[in-house]
């Protein structure tokens, strides 16, 4: 069985998969329902994503909206990230505090977030990254918090980051908290 870590961030968990090395590598389950039903999280998994970053990139924060609200389950296949997870529920109690984690494909972590999560990571060794989501993805719904708002103070732990144009004109925890009303 899997050994899950409730973070700092209330639904946010780590989850640490049981692996079985041997002569011929290793085998673990790195994925089972179970493992989410037992923390009480019962997400229906529509899509799964994958990306490959070099060193050095930033993505995020990003998030989807309303209808299209999006949990995710990330994790590494290769390489080495700095995972950040922002809660942006308004009614929550840790609204616009960060949770981060380095999720490593030598430890084989993974972190769920759900919905009202803004989510980005750091690369910090050349990495794939791959999700699952509890909804499909929709343009019109998608936004995000800037990387490096200093409100939130995110030590990305990389010297020259790698930034999208997308995202490197997201607007502050502050705009974003105009302009949403408080939240998601």
């Amino acid at each position: 069985m899997a050994e899950i870590k409730q973070t700092s961030l209330p639904g946010v968990l780590e989850i640490f998969p049981r692996v079985f090395p041997d002569s011929r590598g290793y085998f673990f389950e790195s994925f089972r329902q179970d493992w989410l039903d037992k923390m009480g999280v019962h997400e229906s998994w529509v899509q799964d994503n994958q990306s490959f970053s070099q060193k050095g990139t930033v993505r995020g924060i990003h998030f989807q909206q309303g209808e299209h609200a999006q949990a995710k389950l990330v994790r590494v296949i290769a390489g080495k990230v700095l995972d950040v997870a922002v809660d942006l529920r308004k009614r929550s109690s840790t609204f616009g505090q960060v949770y981060s984690t380095i999720l490593d494909a030598e430890k084989n972590n993974l972190l769920y977030l759900p919905a009202g999560f803004g989510h980005g990571f750091s690369v910090l060794e050349d990495a794939v990254f791959v999700y699952k989501c509890s909804n499909y993805y929709d343009k019109a719904s998608e936004g995000g918090v800037l990387w490096s708002d200093p409100a939130l103070a995110i030590d990305w732990m990389v010297a020259e980051p790698i930034v999208s144009e997308k995202d490197q004109i997201l607007p502050t925890l502050a705009a974003f908290v105009e302009a949403f009303q408080g939240g998601l």
